[in-house]
């Protein structure tokens, strides 16, 4: 059987209504506070990698800290190296919810993308 997990933050309306279209839809899912317990670089690579995404889509662009950092001006000269080590030092500049399953990794809460793959 597969494992989802999907990364959220407690505080985010997009990730409260992805979690309730998951429980709508009777699909289990390993809850993983983005916050508190965010994916290293590695692991970022690995869901990147899966995800076929462009790295752009990793980036949480509403968020405080990518707006504080400056970061629309800054990524475009980054290499994808220096975005993942950086998206790994804070959960909040992760795009979320994040959800992770055996083959494949979709970033935000797209109902049409989310029925697409999941059901």
């Amino acid at each position: 059987m597969e494992r989802i997990k999907a990364y959220c933050y407690s505080r985010c309306s997009t990730c409260k209504k992805a979690l309730e279209w998951l429980d709508e839809n009777g699909i289990k899912y390993e809850l993983i506070d983005i916050k508190s317990n965010h994916p290293d670089e590695e692991t970022l690579r690995k869901y990147y990698t899966k995800s076929g995404l462009p790295l752009k889509r990793f980036w949480n662009t509403s968020g405080i800290p990518y707006r504080k950092m400056g970061l629309s001006k800054k990524l475009p000269q980054m290499s994808e190296d220096e975005q993942l080590a950086l998206l790994a030092t804070d959960g909040m500049l992760v795009k979320r919810p994040l959800l992770v399953g055996d083959d494949y990794v979709l970033t935000g809460f797209k109902e049409t993308e989310w029925t697409e793959k999941l059901l």
